[in-house]
């Protein structure tokens, strides 16, 4: 645990009124009668809070230091707020920077909090936590057997981060069933935040697990390999896939939005300081070339990923199938403090471009898809006409085609994902009836 250094009444008195510019800031000096409701630090409060400081200290059953309360405070402070709100100590701000640059050591799970319960927001992809099928909206009431009711979030997440190789045991509740636990190893996790390959023959799929730094750059590089695995041509179509996005960092969002829009508002954000409000449009360029696209989104899709699925709806630039989003519709500023200490702030509220918040109700889909596995019947000993003996020739030239002649097919990510599959099965059937 961070231990401050001890605050003498007056070095508490300089402390609190640093906060004052930052008041001053936001809300410009009014007159006195408003100043004195909205500029002036409340000394009552301020009084009392001295109060229960020097009472705690002097009758709680145990013995506590004014580092420990003073940096209670300041936790509390900030955890009362809303959700993602929180102060950072060093170890926790090393973490943070660590997991937009793409390397960290956990089980790979991106976890909220509703209504005091911990739950999972989305796995990630090729983490221990995805891989021993951990889902988006899971409960996490247990770790290591700590229930986890009344635990705030960042003291969750640093119980379930820990040195690599070694085991924990989540118990999670999955809808309306009864608790079970999975044990996982942690690990450094590596994330390779931009997937593709391509599906059929003109059908690329793009995935992008979470928003990095470099998820922009990376997601140009992949529309580039998949026409040039395509022939050097421009695909028929491509499925981008958000689902279990749990966001990132709101300039790669708007970059990989970018890729795909030639004009118009990509998002803006409104908040209470002048450097909140931000506009972010797209420029010409169009490193799709403009390919018929599928966005698949469920609620694991969050913050940057909504951004992205936000602004192609609004533009019309691509059809969302899935289900609902998460909802995360605020952003946070990481505003670095002394000794490699921060404070995770909300401080605006993102829009899409039709002036969309969708703050706590997430984006729609267009199409809506549950999710579902896709099962192919086994072939059975079904006899063709030209498995008869004596049958005539179809008169075409083409090869003829019997049962047993049918060469099996390479498994494709769409051969088991219904989502994946019905998103592939509208490209192609936009394709179609553009040729009609």
């Amino acid at each position: 645990m961070l231990h401050l250094s001890r605050l003498t009444s007056p070095a508490l008195a300089i402390a609190l009124a640093l906060g004052a510019p930052l008041l001053h800031a936001a809300q410009p000096p009014a007159p006195a009668a408003a100043e004195r409701d909205q500029g002036v630090l409340p000394l009552e409060e301020l009084r009392t809070f001295a109060e229960v400081l020097d009472r705690i200290k002097a009758a709680y059953v145990e013995p506590l230091d004014d580092k420990t309360l003073l940096e209670n405070a300041i936790k509390g402070m900030l955890s009362n707020l809303d959700p993602h709100s929180a102060y950072l100590d060093p170890k926790d701000f090393q973490e943070l920077q660590e997991s937009t640059s793409g390397e960290f050591g956990d089980l790979g799970i991106e976890v909220g909090m509703a209504d005091g319960q911990l739950n999972v927001v989305s796995p990630i992809d090729d983490t221990p936590a995805a891989k021993a099928g951990i889902e988006a909206g899971d409960l996490i009431v247990r770790i290591d057997g700590q229930p986890t009711k009344g635990m705030s979030m960042l003291d969750a997440v640093d119980k379930m981060r820990g040195k690599p190789g070694s085991k924990l045991t989540l118990t999670l509740v999955r809808g309306d069933g009864k608790p079970f636990d999975v044990q996982l190893t942690r690990a450094v996790i590596k994330v390779k935040s931009v997937k593709s390959q391509m599906l059929e023959p003109g059908y690329g799929y793009l995935r992008i697990t979470q928003f990095q730094v470099n998820s922009g750059e990376e997601v140009a590089k992949a529309l580039a390999n998949l026409k040039k695995e395509n022939g050097g041509k421009r695909l028929d179509g491509l499925v981008l896939d958000l689902r279990n996005n749990p966001g990132g960092v709101l300039q790669s969002a708007v970059e990989v939005s970018d890729h795909f829009l030639k004009k118009g508002l990509i998002v803006y954000t409104k908040g209470r300081i002048a450097n909140s409000e931000l506009r972010f449009s797209a420029d010409p360029a169009d490193a799709s070339e403009g390919v018929p696209l599928v966005v698949l989104i469920n609620g694991g899709s969050a913050s940057a990923a909504e951004i992205v699925a936000g602004a192609l709806q609004d533009h019309k630039r691509a059809v969302l199938m899935g289900t609902d989003t998460f909802g995360k519709g605020s952003v946070q500023t990481v505003l670095p403090l002394n000794n490699d200490r921060a404070l995770k702030l909300t401080t605006a509220l993102y829009y899409t471009p039709n002036g969309r918040s969708i703050q706590a109700q997430g984006i729609q889909p267009d199409i809506k898809v549950e999710r579902g596995k896709v099962t192919q019947e086994q072939a059975g000993a079904n006899v063709r006409e030209a498995d008869l003996a004596g049958h005539l020739g179809n008169g075409n030239g083409g090869p003829e085609k019997p049962s047993n002649g049918a060469a099996k097919s390479t498994s494709k990510p769409q051969d088991e994902d219904y989502q994946l599959s019905q998103g592939l099965n509208l490209l192609k059937g936009l394709n179609v009836t553009r040729g009609l």
